[in-house]
């Protein structure tokens, strides 16, 4: 179930498929699985057209929360989103840091603020979990997680076994509808 109307929709699936972001073959996933497909956040994350597309769809999304994103992959997105509402973000690493402040949590936030976590890929959802645990640990009220492919394998399920809702700006369907490789 992708939560963005046809035309964001259709227009954020052209803009991956255009930065070469969707490719097939035999590919191992970070959860250990394969695919036969792969979406690729580096490249969508590192294309202008992309970026804007998607701080844009994001930021029709996240109100007046803090955004959140999880290290590394979804901090160009949810800078970016930062940058098109004027919201503050923290980065949430996969663990503390060994040095410095030893943070796990980047940047400043209240305990009790409503936080939005911003991701890039759900498969099975257990990064933003991580990442929603990590924040509620901290103080924050957290309850949504968006997210610019759902793979439709579990994540929203799982995601909601936490109490976090999953939107997604597309889903797997969405990329690979109408593709002659898929």
């Amino acid at each position: 179930m992708t939560d963005a109307n046809a035309d964001e929709r259709d227009g954020l699936v052209t803009a991956l498929r255009a930065a070469d972001a969707v490719r097939f073959g035999e590919f191992e996933l970070s959860h250990g699985g394969t695919s036969d497909y792969y979406v690729d956040k580096y490249l969508f994350e590192t294309d202008p057209d992309c970026l804007d597309r998607i701080a844009g769809a994001f930021a029709g999304r996240v109100g007046d929360a803090k955004l959140a994103g999880v290290a590394l992959g979804a901090v160009p997105l949810v800078a970016a989103t930062s940058v098109a509402t004027g919201n503050p973000y923290v980065i949430v690493r996969k663990a503390a840091k060994e040095y410095g402040t030893g943070n796990r949590i980047e940047g400043r936030f209240e305990a009790g603020e409503a936080v939005v976590v911003l991701e890039d890929i759900a498969t099975t959802g257990q990064s933003a979990i991580d990442a929603v645990e990590a924040l509620r640990g901290a103080g924050a009220v957290v309850d949504r997680v968006l997210v610019v492919v759902d793979r439709e394998e579990g994540a929203r399920e799982n995601l909601a076994e936490h109490d976090i809702e999953l939107e997604s700006l597309l889903t797997a369907s969405d990329l690979l509808a109408d593709t002659d490789d898929a």
